[in-house]
């Protein structure tokens, strides 16, 4: 059996699925042009995913295997390689956004396509209603899914057998000559810019993590306090697998909290594989938003007049990430205060979270809308300054991206009143007064109901 290993969002060999099937392989990365040409050269998501490819590189060749790094259109690259090799399949871990089912769909067309599931902790059709349909709320999904996790088995898997075909059959096949390139292996050669990334071990994080777990209910919310797992991009490219992760958690006694996350990261996946549409298009409500290239422009340059608005886009444009309730109060006052699409805001996160999931992120901002499957309705709108005082009461997390703001007492910070009668001369009064924009927001969605 002849197989070609395709490597995507799941960038280990530990616990990986993949490395299960033996026989004659090869294992690939593709470095797909047609996401790469849409990123900035300096994408800190390239220099992440460079990172752990060089170090899957490196365990596979321990193994007795090898990493081919290859640059180009998927779907050529697997058509001329089988041309090359005669595989007798492809095997990958799924993914559920557009592009990769269609991507997917084409490469299956050339030669047997074997879906694995890896990525999320169950398949789109393993939780379902007695009637076999889907689930769209997440608290009866959630409660099914306790329920089959306790049978679920986590164990470690085991490596089959390989042989690598290079090796087989050096001197026969080659990749020169063909249309797409081998990489040299450098980020350079894929005309990306080397960003320069802080990385712990995962177990550091893992067992940092299990330090947090019995506040982690109580504390996850505050941006004071370092509460989260810090896990979210291992998980979205499979630096970690979610198999191992939860062996690691499911005996601690407080665990609960935190595996009510993964489930509704595999909610939202679930979601967008049963109803396709909610990538691009509102669930209920017929209002879009009002596109406004000028406040569009204000919010992306942090430049709101409102603390914890910009305080996260600061956060998120140095450093590839967001505190996650502040991505719900940002997402709330964009598509809310500022009536924008929310369309617009997720890709504005998707150009620059690390940590971007097309499932996670799209049904978030459509959360936050009001337009997604949730069924709380239009009327759910966050007060920026309520939050920021519940949840960064010392304004720790505002001053430390807007440093300008050092010398502004936080009861200042978190009270649009006070913060309107300020005149600071390095930043901006508020684009809109909350309250006001609110009561805006809730007629025009009750009008499109």
């Amino acid at each position: 059996m002849r197989r070609l290993l395709w490597f995507r969002r799941d960038l280990r060999s530990e616990d990986n699925p993949l490395l299960c099937f033996g026989g004659e392989v090869l294992p690939i990365f593709i470095f797909d042009t047609n996401i790469l040409q849409k990123l900035q050269k300096d994408d800190k998501r390239v220099s992440y995913i460079f990172h752990y490819v060089s170090k899957l590189k490196e365990e596979l060749r321990l193994l007795g295997l090898d990493l081919k790094l290859l640059y180009g259109d998927p779907v050529a690259i697997i058509k001329e390689l089988h041309a090359l090799y005669s595989f007798d399949e492809v095997i990958a871990s799924g993914d559920y956004d557009a592009y990769a089912k269609q991507r997917d769909l084409e490469v299956s067309h050339i030669l047997h396509f074997r879906y694995l599931h890896d990525t999320y902790i169950f398949k789109h059709d393993a939780v379902l209603k007695d009637d076999g349909t889907p689930y769209y709320l997440f608290t009866p999904f959630y409660k099914k899914a306790l329920q089959l996790l306790q049978n679920k088995n986590f164990k470690a898997l085991h490596l089959a057998s390989h042989t690598l075909i290079d090796e087989a059959y050096k001197g026969i096949f080659s990749f020169d000559g063909l249309r797409f390139r081998a990489l040299a292996f450098r980020i350079e050669s894929l005309g990306f810019i080397a960003v320069s990334l802080e990385f712990q071990t995962l177990q550091t994080k893992i067992e940092a993590l299990k330090q947090k777990l019995q506040n982690y209910k109580e504390q996850r919310d505050f941006l004071d306090a370092d509460a989260t797992s810090h896990l979210s991009s291992e998980l979205r490219f499979g630096v970690i697998g979610v198999r191992q992760l939860l062996r690691e958690l499911l005996s601690h006694p407080h665990s609960e909290p935190f595996i009510r996350q993964l489930l509704f990261r595999d909610f939202y996946a679930y979601l967008l594989f049963h109803i396709p549409y909610l990538e691009t298009k509102n669930y209920k409500y017929g209002f879009n938003g009002i596109e406004d290239i000028k406040k569009y422009q204000n919010f992306c340059e942090a430049k709101t007049g409102v603390p914890i608005i910009d305080a996260g886009v600061r956060e998120l444009l140095s450093s590839g990430d967001m505190h996650n309730r502040v991505r719900m109060i940002v997402a709330s006052f964009f598509t809310k205060d500022l009536l924008l699409p929310w369309q617009w805001g997720e890709a504005f996160f998707a150009k620059y979270l690390l940590d971007y999931d097309k499932a996670s992120n799209v049904l978030s901002w459509q959360w936050s809308a009001g337009t997604g499957v949730d069924p709380q309705p239009y009327f759910r709108v966050f007060n920026p300054y309520l939050q920021s005082k519940k949840f960064d009461k010392e304004a720790l997390y505002i001053k430390r991206h807007i440093p300008e703001l050092q010398h502004i007492e936080p009861k200042y910070l978190h009270d649009e009143v006070s913060l309107f009668a300020l005149n600071l001369a390095d930043y901006p009064k508020s684009m809109v007064h909350h309250k006001e924009a609110a009561k805006i927001a809730v007629e025009i969605f009750k009008k499109k109901m």
